[in-house]
């Protein structure tokens, strides 16, 4: 099992907006394809941080997923309306070695 954690740190004053898109962002996610997973803000360390994060059996999973996903074409409007409000980004993903 991988645990894929998106993190976005949003630019000032934009985590309300953000979190209001993420939630529609996080149905269109699992609708297009991605498994249904969790929204984080930051309670410490980097402010305006906004975590999408997901489990996924394998990478493969993940692949699959994000191939189905990005091909969605309401995956793709939303993107581009939760896009300016980032300032930047990354990825981790993880190995799950206990549940």
């Amino acid at each position: 099992m991988i645990v894929v954690r998106n993190v976005f740190h949003l630019k000032f004053g934009k985590a309300k907006e953000a979190r209001a898109l993420m939630k529609e962002g996080k149905a269109i996610a699992e609708e297009a394809g991605f498994e249904p997973g969790r929204v984080l803000t930051d309670l410490s360390g980097r402010f305006y941080t906004l975590v999408m994060e997901n489990s996924y059996p394998n990478l493969a999973g993940l692949e699959k997923a994000q191939k189905k996903g990005f091909a969605n074409k309401k995956w793709e409007e939303w993107y581009h309306r939760f896009v300016p409000l980032v300032e930047s980004g990354h990825r981790e993903i993880f190995h799950l070695v206990e549940d």
